[in-house]
């Protein structure tokens, strides 16, 4: 978990920094990112799911994948593996994702995945390890990193929802190319995690996926 007081200088810097993102922590309030321990097969099942979906979409499945296995809060690799691809195909996921979603848990069953391990590598070398991983690309790798091992400095050029953030803060809505989003991001450093945050509620204020 975040210490508290690190992301209130988090707040602080970003603030100071820009404009825009001022603007966003007064109307949102304090970021509650990591102050809530996440399970990581957890962060990471769920990162998955929610591929290339709405936040609302990949809620909704997540919902009937948590009734599938009988959880509440949190999926676990044994609770998957008690069922079959074709249930988690019933449940709205692709065959793909229900086909990573069951190889990953017997990864970590078998111990071939550690996260214990991998929460002491530097980000590059964590998302390395991450991106190996079957469905596993480089945005789930930045998601894994900010919600289940608490790195500060993330900002996944591959999100839909941060782009289209910029996009909306920046340059009224309109498409800005690669270069031009990494210039504005930049300036956040080292706490582009905590900016992500604020962007998200932009656009997903009533989502509770990442609160």
């Amino acid at each position: 978990m975040i210490d508290p007081k690190q992301v209130r200088v988090a707040e602080k810097y970003l603030g100071r920094q820009c404009p825009a993102m001022r603007c966003l922590i007064r109307s949102h309030g304090p970021s509650t990112l990591g102050q809530r321990r996440r399970d990581p097969f957890h962060v990471l099942a769920s990162s998955i799911i929610g591929q290339q979906l709405s936040t609302k979409a990949g809620d909704t499945i997540q919902a009937r994948v948590h009734a599938l296995v009988g959880v509440r809060s949190k999926l676990t690799p044994r609770k998957l593996l008690a069922v079959d691809q074709q249930q988690l195909r019933d449940c709205g996921l692709s065959n793909a994702k229900a086909k990573w979603l069951l190889g990953i848990s017997e990864r970590v069953m078998s111990r071939e995945l550690n996260f214990h391990a991998l929460a002491k590598l530097d980000d590059e070398a964590a998302i390395k390890v991450l991106d190996d991983l079957p469905g596993v690309g480089r945005w789930t790798a930045e998601m894994f990193l900010i919600f289940a091992i608490d790195r500060m400095d993330i900002f996944s050029m591959g999100d839909v929802g941060l782009r289209n953030s910029v996009n909306k803060l920046f340059n009224g809505g309109a498409k800005l190319d690669e270069p031009s989003t990494r210039r504005i991001v930049e300036r956040w450093a080292p706490y582009r995690s905590v900016a992500s945050w604020y962007l998200w509620r932009t656009i997903d204020g009533d989502s509770t996926t990442w609160t």
